[in-house]
């Protein structure tokens, strides 16, 4: 559990570890990708990629190798970062679940009553339900009442059909490339700053894939894709695909076109970092990129390309800038998407509520602690895995339990790799993940270790492991269970729950 760090007590530590001054409340910039693996970015090690502007920044960052999205699917990590909880605290169990009220305890509440003028950009995907409609002002944007500027979620990027919702409620199309349109939209909130500090949060949907100007898709490839001057960088034949995929022509147009939009994100990076500077507000600014959840970019032979175990689905970018106060430098210290909010809060010298979840890591971050965290824990609810990550391992193992009402698992992966979540990976001897040790007897004292740790961490985060069906019929809606029956389940429910499912199922509030 994380401990409250005073303000008071936090200056102090500062001063004994000889730190450069710092402003009093530095500002907070924090942008984030949606499904952009660790590996796609060159700073990274990547040397296909071009990602001139985030290599730069990379330099003058804590380059993180080890941050690992806890619950790698998009609503869960939205409500994690926001949060500090785990999603049968927070309520965001799955896409397009509506995440609880924080009742003032969530990041963009305690930035608001710390006097920080706070901002939204890009996707939510919080406001369960149908994704076409606007979030209201009020407890459903969890604190963030300045600037607020979002379609929810879509899944379309191009000029001719990306759009937000104004402060009126009304539909206003883009007209660019969504996410250079979203940084100049951050862009004017920066030009609009005053005395007060801001935080300001800038969500980009690329590289995710999405629905091309002429659906349907009919290949994979037609789901990647990016404007024109992005895609001429790239030369599909001569691309390498990872390890661990197919080398094929298709899935080397796959590569080129999620290359290309990581690109372009790069691209607009660059130009928000200019503006910064520009303003005179990057020494006093804690800038941070990351993404949400990686990529497998066919993988593993896998036709989903996120919500699993391995690392190209939750190994995902994290570069941290603070002048003056973070000295450059690679770290290993593993930080999972429930340390984001505290160890931001913490950094900035701000209270972190009781309710977090994760841990405080800011001073580990500050002092080179790389070994201070011995795992994260990893899980999805909806899929019925739990697992834990170390520096050296991955592990996960299924906690279905048959029996009951199985239309969600079953419906929803017809494929059967989709189900199979035991696994058991040595990264230090198999980075590609190409051999699953799990049930191996020669490793059997390293799967009873890594399964102790998984256990204790579902214990800690009050997780009874219960199947995703009992969690479901203890937190939804009666309209909601009804649809489900009916197979129109996840096109048209309310994504409203009746309550806090960990207090539901009896695990706690």
């Amino acid at each position: 559990m994380t401990a409250n760090v005073s303000r008071r007590e936090f200056g102090a530590a500062i001063a004994t570890l000889g730190a450069a001054p710092r402003p009093k409340r530095p500002n907070l910039v924090f942008v984030f990708s949606d499904q952009q693996s660790y590996d796609m970015l060159g700073s990274s090690g990547n040397r296909q990629i071009q990602t001139p502007e985030l290599d730069a920044f990379a330099r003058e960052a804590v380059r993180f190798r080890h941050c690992v999205a806890n619950a790698p699917l998009c609503t869960p990590y939205r409500g994690i970062l926001l949060s500090g909880q785990h999603p049968l605290r927070n309520g965001a169990i799955e896409n397009d679940i509506r995440m609880l009220p924080g009742g003032g305890k969530y990041f963009g509440e305690v930035l608001r009553e710390a006097g920080y003028r706070t901002g939204y950009i890009g996707k939510w995907h919080l406001y369960g339900g149908n994704r076409v409609r606007p979030i209201p002002a009020g407890e459903h944007r969890y604190g963030f009442d300045g600037t607020f500027l979002s379609n929810n979620c879509t899944v379309v990027f191009d000029e001719r059909r990306s759009y937000y919702w104004d402060e009126t409620g009304q539909r206003r199309l883009y007209g660019d490339w969504e996410p250079y349109a979203q940084t100049r939209q951050a862009e004017a909130f920066l030009d609009q700053q005053g005395e007060e500090p801001f935080a300001l949060f800038l969500s980009w949907h690329p590289p995710h894939n999405w629905t091309p100007p002429n659906p349907p898709p009919k290949s994979p490839e037609e789901q990647y894709g990016a404007p024109e001057e992005m895609l001429a960088l790239y030369d599909a034949e001569s691309l390498r695909v990872r390890g661990n995929c197919e080398d094929t022509p298709s899935h080397r147009r796959v590569y080129r076109g999620h290359m290309a939009m990581c690109t372009s994100l790069d691209r607009a990076f660059g130009q928000l970092m200019k503006k910064l500077t520009a303003r005179g507000l990057d020494r006093d600014t804690i800038v941070v990129y990351t993404s949400d959840h990686g990529d497998t970019l066919l993988s593993h032979g896998l036709r989903h390309n996120k919500m699993r175990p391995e690392a190209e689905s939750i190994r995902v970018p994290l570069l941290v800038r603070y002048p003056g106060y973070l000295r450059p430098r690679t770290s290993d210290l593993i930080v999972g998407t429930l340390d984001l909010m505290p160890t931001l809060l913490g950094l900035m010298g701000l209270p972190v509520p009781e309710t977090c979840q994760g841990s405080d890591l800011a001073g580990a971050v500050r002092e080179g602690r790389d070994n201070a965290v011995a795992s994260a824990p990893l899980f999805l609810l909806n899929l019925d895995w739990r697992g834990v990550y170390t520096r050296r391992y991955t592990y996960a193992f299924d906690t279905y339990r048959p029996g009951g009402d199985a239309l969600y698992r079953e419906a929803y992966f017809r494929h059967p790799e989709h189900l199979r979540w035991n696994c058991l990976y040595d990264r230090e001897r198999d980075p590609w993940e190409l051999r699953n040790r799990y049930g191996d007897p020669s490793a059997a004292r390293v799967q009873k270790r890594l399964h102790e740790q998984a256990t204790e961490w579902m214990r800690r985060l009050g997780d009874p492991g219960v199947s995703y069906d009992a969690v479901l019929r203890a937190s939804m809606t009666a309209e909601d269970l009804a649809l489900r029956k009916t197979g129109k389940y996840f096109a048209q429910r309310s994504g409203i729950l009746r309550g806090q499912p960990a207090a539901l199922l009896g695990a706690g509030s």
